[in-house]
């Protein structure tokens, strides 16, 4: 169990590299616009996020 969970993180952050590798001024593009969103707005894209992962967790499991 522990030795999947590090997978899974280090899936992650693979995942999370590729946006800044290969285009930076997106990625602070993207950082702008989050600095412009409110709490409840940044709060919902998150539980967006979330429930996306659980639901393409569930399909590939």
């Amino acid at each position: 169990m522990l030795n999947e969970f590090w997978i899974a993180l280090a899936l992650m952050l693979v995942l999370e590299g590729i946006v800044p590798f290969l285009s930076p001024a997106l990625m602070r593009r993207m950082l702008a616009s989050m600095m412009q969103m409110d709490d409840r707005g940044m709060r919902m894209a998150g539980l967006f996020s979330m429930l996306a992962g659980v639901v393409l967790l569930y399909l590939v499991h």
